[in-house]
């Protein structure tokens, strides 16, 4: 179907008159005018950028240019800024791959028999895009870099003949291909430099080496990978291209990506904005303020986005359309596209949503964050502050009650690299699960992942674990709520192990689980410097930096190299990681997030005693659904001997081919009212936002395990935990998996939710559930 977006005209122009009064625009508009007539120092008229006037076009004075330097300054302490001998080296690096590259078509030219002349004018080039193009890497970083070959050269030829050429290369390691991801990919290591090439073969008979890759028409006849490929080299380009000033861009963007990720706001995998998103912000803010220097774009960045209307998307142009029938983001057209929260709209045709994977959570999260960056940009220009504290991370395990601890393990190095990143494309599912409860606020997932405790996971030796902070809803005229949290947790493992299995990723060893715990137990899972209320300076922060590294924080100190930073949205390539979380400020409360807060008198309540072993269930029992949990005037009692840990996903293999039962009863409150309705959607799912609970699911092992044993200060007051369990489930026997396809995917692309299952044979078993009883009275 074609698009046409030329009509697609001016929404955030809309949103930013909201912002800034008509006669501020006015004016504005005016010394944009007067700018054109007579220009500061003699420069020739300004291009006019974006798709709307400038908000200011005033130059800089003296101080900003000192504060600007001050904020060059304050960031050389967390590696952002390579030296120039590393800077060549990258560049010798890519000269050798263009070099090879070249050698390669020739070579498979002549295999094709082509003519010795067209042989010697076949070309061939390498592009690079990301961050390192936008040239903003930070030290260690990778290069993203893209493969454009002429019309006869396959892509079967790229991963076969191409791949064995690159294994030959004496300077090449650590090379492996992704053939079958969303964006196939080869990666390798070229002389201590990490490479992710993508390919391209475009319809042309050579590969000049002035190429230009921003024109639509190299779109036209490529398949549909082809286009994925070169579109981060366009977007890049475009975003370069659409900018007043690239230096002022450059350094305002370092900026933000290390205030992002020190925040713990950048990967666009777990929900937030990823390094072409926050390029394309700091894209939008420059040409607002096209004559700022980067302390200015900094400050303007916030205020900006801190009053943005969400979700009146960001444009850096207006869309246009090439009459090539491309998908394209335009909520008009794609009912889809109207669930977007906060949709940042790539430049280059076909244009796309590059924050699709946004939820309710992770935006109301970095819009406190923009508010908590302008409150200290203002002190900073007001000289109460200096730079550092802009980067100041927060302390995640100090922010929330109550946590969702998830852990990914299994039994080999090779195969823990490959499960954690599966596991953490889908950690966003489970953020959505958890987000759409009628008793959840919000869950913030921290995007570091830690190593797990190896003592307490005796079965596997390689653990990775992540941390979900959860603020539950204050209930209204009800002495207690009993929340269950098993079926959202459950729905999630039940994805990833169908994917895996899917894909024959699954192995023996390979396993989810989701526990539970209190803020005071957090210290059983990790260093008493990340949970304590002591502070950190400054100093150690910068020491203990890596520049923002991408790679995992390990408790001793060492990395878990799994996860890059790359901008180009490389499948299987895990999202940013944030520097390790420094030691918490002095304060219990969030300094930077403000939502709704639990009140004093509504507390956990904690249950008297956690048995090792729950009471064997009868042949009768195996077949009773899991009931619906609601609120009631007085606090529910358990059983005796039934209460179990609160830990969900041991081992558990997906309902593959059970069918689900909808005709169970609804949420409501008992007393009559209605449980508050929640959000209308969420992007990670397309079903319904709320949905009948799941009385019978499959599986082949019990969903949980022991949890780490109470603090030895004893019960915690206030905030304990009442977990009951429908009479004790026994774990059933793990049956061996069919991992084989019976359905073969309709596309190269990863399957998901409604991807078709595989048949197994598989028991229908009872899973034990998560109830937590919150209580307005002791």
């Amino acid at each position: 179907m074609k698009h046409h977006q030329s009509n697609f005209k001016l929404v955030p122009g809309l949103c930013l008159c909201v912002y800034f009064s008509s006669s501020v625009c006015t004016k504005h508009r005016m010394a944009l005018q007067m700018n054109s007539n007579s220009m500061h120092g003699g420069q020739q008229p300004q291009k006019h950028y974006g798709i709307t006037s400038s908000i200011s076009m005033a130059f800089p004075r003296e101080v900003d240019h000192q504060y600007t330097h001050k904020l060059s300054e304050a960031m050389k302490p967390f590696g952002v800024f390579e030296d120039e001998d590393e800077l060549n080296h990258r560049l010798a690096v890519l000269g050798k791959l263009n070099t090879f590259v070249k050698e390669w078509i020739a070579e498979i030219s002549e295999t094709k028999n082509l003519p010795p002349s067209t042989i010697t004018n076949v070309g061939g080039k390498i592009f690079t895009f990301g961050s390192y193009r936008l040239g903003v890497h930070t030290k260690g970083a990778d290069i993203d870099a893209l493969c454009v070959s002429p019309r006869h050269v396959e892509r079967t030829d790229f991963f076969d003949s191409f791949f064995a050429k690159l294994k030959l290369h004496e300077e090449i390691k650590d090379l492996r291909a992704v053939e079958d991801a969303f964006v196939p990919v080869i990666k390798f290591k070229f002389d201590g430099i990490e490479i992710d090439l993508l390919f391209a073969r475009l319809a042309l008979q050579s590969i000049p080496d002035n190429l230009d890759l921003r024109g639509d028409s190299h779109l036209r006849n490529l398949d549909i990978r082809c286009i994925r490929s070169l579109n981060g080299c366009r977007v890049t380009d475009e975003i370069l291209y659409l900018v007043p000033n690239k230096e002022n861009f450059r350094l305002t963007l370092r900026a933000i990506k290390l205030w992002a990720k020190r925040r713990g706001i950048y990967s666009n995998m777990l929900g937030f904005l990823g390094g072409v998103s926050w390029a394309m912000l700091v894209a939008r803010t420059c040409q607002l303020y096209p004559n700022a220097v980067a302390a200015t774009l900094v400050h303007k960045f916030f205020l900006v986005f801190s009053k943005w209307e969400w979700p009146n998307p960001v444009l850096l142009k207006q869309p246009e359309d090439s009459n090539l029938n491309l998908p394209v983001w335009d909520p008009r057209v794609n009912p889809s596209d109207r669930y977007h929260l906060m949709p940042i709209i790539t430049p280059a045709y076909p244009q796309q949503n590059s924050t699709y994977n946004v939820s309710s959570s992770t935006r109301t999260i970095m819009s406190e964050e923009f508010k908590y960056g302008l409150s200290v940009t203002d002190d900073i220009l007001q000289g109460k502050t200096d730079w550092s504290k802009l980067f100041q991370p927060p302390n995640f395990f100090l922010k929330y009650k109550h946590y969702i601890v998830l852990t990914a393990s299994a039994s080999t190095e090779e195969n823990q690299l490959e499960w954690i990143g599966l596991v953490e494309s889908k950690i966003r599912v489970l953020v959505g699960n958890l987000e759409r409860n009628e008793y959840i606020t919000l869950a913030h997932v921290n995007p570091t992942s830690f190593p797990g405790n190896k003592e307490s996971c005796s079965e596997n030796e390689f653990v990775s674990m992540w941390f979900i902070g959860i603020i539950f809803k204050k209930v209204e005229n009800a002495e207690s709520v009993n929340i269950d949290l098993t079926y959202d947790i459950q729905s999630f493992t039940d994805t990833v192990y169908r994917q895996a299995n899917n894909i024959n990723m699954l192995k023996d060893g390979m396993k989810i689980e989701a526990t539970h715990v209190k803020k005071k137990q957090l210290h059983q899972y990790l260093p008493v410097e990340l949970v304590q209320r002591k502070k950190r300076s400054i100093v150690e922060l910068n020491r203990n930096s890596n520049g923002g590294s991408s790679k995992r924080s390990s408790l001793d100190g060492s990395q878990l190299d799994s996860s890059r930073d790359t901008d180009s949205g490389t499948p299987f390539s895990s999202p940013t990681s944030v520097c390790k979380p420094s030691r918490p400020a002095a304060s219990d409360t969030d300094d930077s997030l403000t939502p709704p807060k639990l009140p004093a008198s509504l507390f956990v309540e904690s249950s008297s005693s956690v048995p090792d072993v729950s009471p064997p269930r009868t042949d009768q029992e195996k077949g009773l659904s899991i009931p619906v949990i609601g609120s009631s005037e007085c606090p529910a009692s358990p059983p005796a001997g039934s209460t179990i840990p609160t830990v969900v996903g041991r081992s558990v293999v997906p309902c593959l081919g059970s069918s689900r039962d909808t005709s169970g009863p609804t949420e409501q409150n008992q007393n009559g009212a209605t449980a508050a309705a929640k959000r209308p959607h969420s992007p990670t799912q397309d079903g319904p936002p709320k949905r009948i609970r799941d009385p019978l699911v499959s599986g082949d092992d019990s969903a949980f395990k022991e949890p780490f044993p109470l603090s030895s200060d004893g019960q915690e007051q206030g905030d304990g935990v009442n977990v009951e369990s429908l009479g004790g489930v026994k774990a059933m026997p793990i049956p061996t998996i069919d991992t084989s396809r019976t359905q073969r995917l309709p596309s190269m692309e990863l399957p998901d939710v409604t991807s078709p299952l595989p048949s197994s044979n598989h028991q229908r078993v009872v899973k034990n559930s998560i109830r937590l009883a919150l209580n307005r009275h002791r």
